[in-house]
């Protein structure tokens, strides 16, 4: 077998040679084996261990809104370093397999923590139906699929992501350089629930259910995301980022 090992790592080499990668966080070339982050990046993600503790900042940020049940981020996002390249990729590059990676690992953040144990269902939270068009997918479904696998490693719930149980109702402007009131008023009533889904998913015990989004800012998203859920279920939110 050794054979097929050295063969392996030579048609990679290869086609580095020809296909140079470079890591998503420091630019530099990615050996062999590694994949789109270097182990060094890697090592040095600028985890927010959120998870771990109740009381945590994105749990603070949201319940000042919204009374969520927990909540937590991966890592904190700052335009000044390369590690919110993580989520520009996953957002705008077309990343998915990276993305469902990224989001397989916070959740096993998640689940071995032990406080996102009765998690029954993930909800991503939507784009409008034009901009998925044009982006031609929704990155916080992604993530959500690979958090649904991280934590089902230690879930015995049988978790379900459920992509149609909220709408976006308006074609709202990009959050990203708006204020902190003009963000609020952008996304005002932005949110509707499918009532249909709802009542299913209640038949079904679906009783917690987490609400992912791919960075927590002010949480003014988030918040009309969650308000219309609150009558139905128990509601815990996740990003992957955190702006502090």
């Amino acid at each position: 077998m050794s054979w097929i090992v050295e063969l392996d790592y030579y048609l990679k080499a290869l086609r580095d040679l020809f296909f140079p990668r470079k890591c998503i966080v420091c630019k530099e070339s990615l050996s062999v084996y590694e994949h789109n982050i270097c182990l060094k990046c890697y090592a040095d993600v600028p985890l927010t261990y959120f998870w771990r503790w109740s009381g945590n900042p994105a749990e603070e940020r949201m319940w000042k809104r919204v009374p969520i049940e927990k909540g937590a981020s991966m890592f904190y996002y700052r335009n000044t370093d390369g590690y919110s390249h993580i989520v520009h990729k996953i957002k705008y590059e077309g990343r998915r397999r990276f993305g469902k990676e990224v989001g397989k690992i916070f959740g096993e953040y998640l689940g071995g923590s032990g406080r996102f144990a009765d998690i029954d269902a993930i909800i991503p939270v939507p784009l409008h139906l034009i901009r998925e068009w044009k982006r031609g997918y929704n990155q916080a479904e992604i993530i959500s699929e690979g958090i649904r696998e991280g934590i089902s490693v230690y879930s015995e719930n049988r978790l379900i992501v459920v992509p149609n149980l909220l709408k976006r109702t308006r074609y709202t402007k990009t959050q990203t350089r708006l204020s902190g009131e003009a963000k609020d008023k952008n996304v005002k009533n932005a949110f509707s629930i499918n009532h249909a889904v709802a009542a299913r998913l209640k038949a079904e015990g679906i009783n917690h259910i987490l609400v992912v989004d791919d960075v927590l800012t002010s949480g003014s998203t988030l918040e009309e995301c969650v308000s219309p859920l609150l009558p139905y279920f128990k509601v815990s939110i996740a990003t992957l980022g955190f702006v502090e």
